[in-house]
């Protein structure tokens, strides 16, 4: 499934590079071996990190914060790093999407039907058909139907009942783009008050709670 959705990622892009309405303004990149020194020129360089993983499913880690550190805003729900980051640098500065931890085991208790948001949101049947239909594999239709099957049947990680969600906190966040300065003003907040993350509070709360060490003395 992962080589799968890879595959479907840089197929978009073929589309995307070919259409003249949209190739000198958008383009999509997939990074393969991301490792260290990739970080070293990608995370100075991002304006908008995007930390979309289910809540209470995936949990985030640091590389989102390494991201706001650097001055990129976040956009990503209620899962791991995202809610320190967001208790710390204050919910005006963080796009915050989704479903929480509490909505998942509802939707789990009551019976998750994710066919009720493709059949209710025009935009997202759109998606979903184009996909499943062959329009990014033109050479191959059913290539992708495995995975708009297990979406539409299973969507073990809530997908489609995040998307309107994910797509109304994106407009946000392409409005508030378009003001430098309010986009500015977020970013130096976002990066100052990271600075609860520092790794000598990290290391100083470890030695403490964790290690029960003290430093020594030099």
């Amino acid at each position: 499934m992962a080589k799968l959705i890879i595959r479907l990622i840089n197929n978009v892009a073929d589309v995307i590079d070919n259409d003249p309405a949209v190739s000198d303004r958008l383009k999509i990149i997939f990074i393969p071996n991301y490792d260290f020194t990739t970080a070293s020129d990608i995370i100075p360089a991002a304006e908008l990190s995007q930390q979309i993983s289910t809540a209470g499913m995936e949990a985030s880690g640091t590389g989102n914060m390494k991201l706001a550190l650097n001055g990129a805003l976040t956009m990503g729900t209620m899962d791991g790093a995202n809610v320190e980051m967001l208790e710390n640098i204050g919910k005006d500065n963080i796009f915050i999407f989704g479903l929480t931890t509490d909505d998942i085991d509802r939707l789990n208790r009551q019976g998750y039907e994710p066919r009720y948001y493709y059949e209710s949101d025009p935009s997202l049947k759109r998606i979903i058909d184009m996909i499943a239909n062959g329009f990014f594999s033109p050479e191959e239709p059913t290539r992708y139907r495995m995975i708009t099957d297990n979406l539409l049947n299973c969507d073990h990680f809530k997908v489609l009942a995040d998307f309107k969600a994910y797509m109304t906190v994106s407009d946000r966040a392409d409005k508030v783009y378009n003001n430098p300065t309010e986009w500015n003003r977020m970013a130096i907040l976002n990066t100052a008050r990271m600075g609860y993350f520092s790794s000598d509070r990290t290391i100083s709360e470890y030695a403490e709670k964790v290690w029960h060490v003290k430093p020594v003395p030099r």
